[in-house]
């Protein structure tokens, strides 16, 4: 049996996943085939969703809401086709309908859970399925999903602080907050390799202003002491030195390996 190159494997890895998407691409037909009545096709849809048949449930539930638009089963399966599209990696409609749903429903009492799923998939966007599966490092690529789930979560912890899902996007926003301080960290250390060190002074201490506590603040800080050094600002440069002397943990001296958090898809 002739054995394919690792590089052509990865090939066909690649090509079957993108053919397998296209393949599971809904048509109108198939909303349009769906019969019977607003609570008949909402329980098929719920069922669905139970099965983890995601796809299925969409289906179901965007054929609930064209054709029974004012029933209450449609109001009822605005945030089931919300979660359908979320579990179902359908990020853009999900987004679009969390939208929906909060501008219409501003008084809703589970409008906290559309913020919520909201910031979910873009806080899932931030790395796709191949970028996960080849361990790509994401964090030098501008982080607009991160700072768009940080927005989402902080508006749930903000206006509804006794959500039950305000404990986890604390937990969400203290990690998206640390990833785009590694952001900026990142940009620091390209303008220190282009020897732009003006640049790269006010970068780290964007760091340092803007993300205050975040594990990226010392090696700013380190930054901005190198760059104030090469632009001949001796005394900046050891009084910052001072400074992250003063900061340093022991287990930062000692190189001691940070655990990742389980939301790091196994980077």
């Amino acid at each position: 049996m002739l054995a394919l190159p690792t590089r052509t494997v990865l090939l066909v890895l690649v090509t079957a996943i993108a053919v397998a998407g296209v393949a599971g691409c809904r048509s109108r037909g198939e909303v349009d085939a769906v019969r019977g009545s607003a609570q008949a096709i909402h329980e098929e849809a719920r069922k669905a969703l139970r099965n983890h048949s995601f796809d299925n449930a969409v289906v179901r539930l965007e054929a609930l809401e064209a054709r029974y638009p004012f029933s209450e089963e449609a109001k009822q399966g605005q945030l089931d086709l919300l979660y359908a599209y979320y579990k179902n990696r359908e990020a853009e409609p999900a987004i679009d309908q969390a939208d929906q749903f909060i501008r219409e429903n501003p008084t809703h009492p589970r409008v906290d859970y559309a913020h919520y799923i909201k910031g979910l998939v873009y806080f899932e966007g931030g790395a796709s399925f191949l970028e996960r599966l080849f361990h790509a490092d994401i964090s030098k690529r501008p982080p607009q999903e991160a700072r768009q789930s940080f927005q989402s979560f902080q508006t749930l912890v903000q206006q509804f602080p006794k959500s039950p899902y305000a404990a986890d996007a604390r937990q969400r926003m203290i990690y998206l907050r640390n990833k785009l301080a590694d952001y900026e960290l990142a940009v620091a250390r390209y303008y220190m390799k282009r020897g732009a060190f003006v640049g790269a002074a006010n970068r780290a201490r964007g760091v340092i202003e803007t993300y205050d506590g975040a594990p990226a603040t010392l090696d700013a800080l380190a930054i901005m002491a190198e760059a104030y050094r090469q632009l001949g600002i001796d005394d900046m440069a050891v009084a910052i030195d001072g400074i992250l002397a003063q900061n340093r943990s022991p287990d930062d001296l000692n190189g001691k390996p940070v655990d990742k958090p389980w939301w790091r898809f196994g980077f």
